[in-house]
């Protein structure tokens, strides 16, 4: 029996230790029925679990950011093709040498998209640089989706002023895995797009999105949605690149047919420089 008198610690036997103590060596629990059932990676992932992992998957980084004060969130969207400027003068260096011209053409485009990565760095170094002399509780920390491109230059951005940054990669066929300037005590994976949405929301103050693709489309319209439907409160939504944005999507068409009202057109703003996309949250929250 268990001698411990100590008030503070726990009555009930410890989940961790007893898998640990039913996995020791001549016992490796062949048999998954005998195993316990959150140590059995076969029921786990069953389909009829799904629910459980649900749960699992909002639950970790929501107590992990919690333990660490992070409260509120600036989120930034965007490309994960977008490189740094170093390395896209790099690919079109190469891309010359090789005489390709599509080689060539891919690698200017390359050059003339880092300007993007180059402003996120700067924005988010802006935020982090606010946000870092103050007490914790009123600290508004970068977060990302955690890959590579836009996202990568956020956290980067971030880290370079020594701030703490989270990122929220998601699993991939391909295998996608954390950018090395996210914090490593706030970057977590995610299996399910829904769940990781969901945790870019709950400590969001402000989003914005940069030149992205149909991952930074989705993103950005889940969060139109919910404030135009009144399922989330009013926030900053701040769609970087004026020129991008308004070239790829016709809000204007969208009021003409009647599928959204003039009033629509307010939920987001269009900014073209870093230090005005900030001065845009600041207003909003009278910072």
């Amino acid at each position: 029996m268990d001698a411990n008198t100590n008030l503070n610690d726990r009555r009930l036997a410890d989940a961790w230790a007893e898998l640990h103590n039913f996995a020791v060596e001549g016992n490796p629990l062949e048999r998954d029925s005998y195993r316990l059932a959150f140590a059995d990676p076969e029921f786990m992932l069953r389909r009829e679990t799904r629910g459980i992992r649900f749960q699992l998957e909002l639950l970790k980084p929501d107590l992990e950011m919690a333990e660490q004060g992070v409260e509120s969130t600036v989120v930034v969207y965007g490309s994960a093709r977008m490189l740094a400027p170093e390395d896209a003068q790099k690919q079109l260096d190469e891309a010359i040498a090789s005489g390709d011209e599509e080689r060539i053409r891919r690698g200017e485009l390359a050059v003339k998209n880092s300007y993007y990565y180059d402003q996120a760095r700067l924005f988010a170094r802006i935020v982090a640089e606010f946000s870092q002399p103050r007490a914790q509780k009123d600290r508004i920390y970068i977060c990302t989706g955690g890959g590579p491109g836009i996202m990568e230059a956020a956290n980067r951005g971030a880290h370079e002023v020594g701030a703490l940054n989270v990122g929220l990669n998601i699993t991939l066929p391909h295998e996608q895995s954390g950018n090395k300037y996210i914090s490593p005590s706030l970057c977590f994976k995610f299996h399910y797009f829904a769940l990781r949405k969901m945790h870019f929301l709950m400590r969001a103050k402000a989003l914005v999105a940069f030149p992205g693709g149909f991952g930074t489309l989705d993103e950005l319209f889940e969060v139109l949605t919910l404030v135009q439907t009144g399922k989330a409160k009013a926030l900053p939504i701040i769609l970087f690149g004026s020129e991008f944005w308004k070239k790829l999507i016709n809000f204007d068409a969208l009021v003409e047919q009647g599928t959204i009202s003039a009033n629509d057109l307010k939920l987001f703003t269009y900014v073209d420089d870093p230090a005005e996309a900030w001065k845009q949250i600041k207003d909003f929250y009278k910072l």
